[in-house]
């Protein structure tokens, strides 16, 4: 168990600090559960708006909270991240009575670009240069569908990285956002470019490669009743609101289809959303259905679907204020807005202003992995701590 100093700010302006706990959210713990264990009422959570509640669906086994409790054992306040973004906060006020509120989590992000040299191996190498476990096995994903084979490569190849990432007191949060890499292998460089425009990633030339996730629309829907929100800041009700997924609304009953290929993670209740089923989709995608009547015949966890399968009925299941479907997409463990992967069209190369744009841009990436590789004195990137050891964090 480590202990951090907290600093924050509540809305009834008292700044204090507080010895805090940075613990890991046990398996099978829920929200409301966590109330009781804190003799918390739980009218707290049944008194919130619809997004609230199910933002408390989205806490994570084993994500990092923070914790300050009293001396005798009663909370006095928890911060809960449910995303990259957004966390939730429970805190004793003025009067003793406990209150939610959503936060803004206020990340830092750095963009660093590294030549690496190869001594070991490319994971070795990698970690022992920037600190992270994850970078590796990232940049192995860009070039699976290809002709690169990270076996081959000599003592004296390179491998060359621009990438961002966030960090939350002083420990990396999520995933790193590889944005271009360079494999050589044998002298000869092989590289990969991601285009932001449309999130996927093409070689020197514009070539696109990317494996494409494709997802349908998994329900005949009447209209969406709300859209995803990562964080937004409403102006009437002065506070932080989000909506990790996209609801459609549909009668009750209505059939409900797998959006994609994938192997069923999750089959059950899951707090406020209800009977939901998580499917697997590899490569890090994963997606969420919600408040379902019930499920197909034949659904089980474990077991493989198809695109298009029947999965489930629409319902009501959970705390819902009618009969829809919430949809929640997930990419290496970060909720994305799920209808920009079902819109999205297949994009197998760039062409016309997008493609002079992007060579433009690759060309500078190019001369500064050349610069990075030629110079004895290369950068060092900062490096950030996945589990933290450190003690006396100050959070603002």
């Amino acid at each position: 168990m480590k202990k951090i100093i907290l600093s924050t700010i509540i809305f009834f302006n008292f700044l204090y600090s507080a010895q805090v706990e940075e613990l890991n959210w046990p398996r099978g713990e829920s929200f409301l559960t966590f109330l009781d264990k804190y003799k918390i009422s739980q009218k707290l959570y049944f008194d919130l708006e619809k997004e609230d509640k199910e933002l408390c669906s989205e806490i994570t086994a084993d994500r990092t909270y923070y914790l300050y409790t009293e001396d005798d054992g009663s909370l006095n306040q928890v911060l809960i991240p449910v995303s990259e973004d957004i966390q939730l906060h429970v805190y004793k006020d003025s009067n003793n009575e406990y209150k939610f509120q959503t936060l803004p989590i206020n990340y830092t992000e750095q963009t660093q670009t590294v030549a690496i040299q190869i001594t070991e191996s490319v994971s070795h190498d990698i970690q022992k240069a920037t600190g992270d476990v994850t970078l590796a096995a990232v940049l192995k994903s860009l070039f699976q569908d290809s002709d690169v084979n990270f076996r081959k490569m000599q003592k004296g190849d390179f491998i060359a990285l621009k990438y961002s990432q966030k960090s939350y007191l002083g420990k990396a949060l999520g995933m790193p956002d590889l944005t271009a890499a360079m494999v050589q292998i044998s002298g000869k460089p092989f590289y990969r470019f991601k285009n932001e425009k449309d999130d996927k990633y093409y070689d020197e030339k514009g070539v696109g490669f990317t494996k494409s996730y494709f997802f349908q629309m998994p329900v005949t829907y009447q209209r969406i009743s709300s859209v995803f929100t990562n964080k937004r800041w409403h102006p009437v009700l002065k506070r932080f609101r989000a909506h990790l997924g996209t609801d459609f609304a549909a009668p009750t009953g209505r059939n409900i289809y797998a959006a994609a290929d994938g192997r069923i993670e999750f089959l059950g209740v899951k707090g406020g959303y209800g009977n939901v089923i998580i499917i697997n989709h590899g490569n890090g995608y994963k997606t969420l259905y919600a408040h379902q009547k019930g499920f197909a015949k034949g659904m089980r966890q474990g077991s493989t679907v198809k695109k298009g399968t029947h999965i489930g009925y629409v319902g009501n299941t959970g705390l819902s204020s009618g009969p829809h479907l919430h949809l929640g997409l997930y990419r290496n463990g970060n909720a994305i807005d799920p209808m920009t992967v079902i819109t999205k069209p297949k994009i197998d190369g760039l062409d016309g202003k997008d493609k002079a744009t992007f060579l433009a841009n690759t060309k500078n990436i190019i001369q500064k992995f050349d610069s990075e590789m030629q110079n004895e004195n290369r950068t060092t990137p900062n490096k950030f701590e996945r589990i933290s050891d450190r003690s006396d964090i100050n959070i603002l």
